[in-house]
């Protein structure tokens, strides 16, 4: 018996154009990469383009600004600072003359003052140092040191010991954290060093300084000084 095919209407096909499974697209095909018009790549040219010579131009005009404005050397800065004529100044006032020790190019002064006392009482001359091994000794003369004076300028540091520097035995005042003094009393005034320096830099300034006391005369009565030169 021949098998009947049942070729009823009702039965669906295929539709016409479809394709089968062996006509779909390989799973390793490439994908199909989308095309730039001609224009569009154009003008995307044109910004990049436009953006970079723009950028040249800027750079252009800035830099000769630059080149004609170099970055100041602030390591070779010394500060003009004559401490000899600024002491003559403040003798008149002062009633002795200030110490200004000669200390050639190896100590060099960043600031020097006389300073009327308003605030403490105590008129005194300053004079601040760079050293050699770049740190800081500060100076301070005046013929009206008291005790609580002498406390506040060696930052209550207790006496330990003495040192000699320039022929003279100058009181030592050591914190013990890296701040020290050394006092002088000569000729009716008090000298106070203070600063973190070595104690061998504070005696080398401390022998100017005597030098500079011996050719002083001694601090006169004159009244006390209230402005500054």
């Amino acid at each position: 018996m021949n098998e009947l095919q049942d070729t009823s209407p009702g039965t669906p096909g295929p539709p016409p154009g479809a394709a089968g499974p062996e006509a779909q697209q390989p799973a390793d095909q490439p994908p199909v990469k989308p095309v730039i018009r001609a224009a569009a790549a154009k003008r995307a040219n044109a910004s990049v383009i436009g953006m970079i010579i723009a950028l040249v131009v800027s750079i252009a005009a800035f830099l000769p600004v630059v080149l004609m404005n170099p970055t100041p050397d602030t390591g070779g800065y010394r500060p003009d600072v004559n401490v000899t004529a600024v002491a003559r100044n403040a003798a008149d006032v002062a009633g002795f003359t200030p110490a200004a020790p000669d200390t050639g190019d190896t100590f060099r002064p960043n600031y020097a003052r006389w300073e009327s006392g308003s605030s403490s009482g105590v008129a005194t001359w300053e004079v601040g140092y760079l050293t050699p091994k770049d740190s800081f000794i500060g100076l301070v003369q005046t013929r009206q040191a008291n005790p609580t004076w002498l406390l506040q300028q060696t930052g209550n540091a207790p006496v330990t010991g003495t040192r000699a520097a320039g022929g003279r035995e100058w009181e030592l005042r050591d914190t013990g954290k890296g701040e020290k003094s050394m006092v002088l009393d000569f000729r009716g005034t008090t000298v106070v060093l203070t600063g973190p320096a070595s104690l061998e830099e504070f005696s080398v300034l401390a022998a100017a300084v005597v030098a500079s006391l011996e050719r002083n005369p001694a601090a006169t009565s004159s009244p006390q000084a209230t402005t500054a030169p």
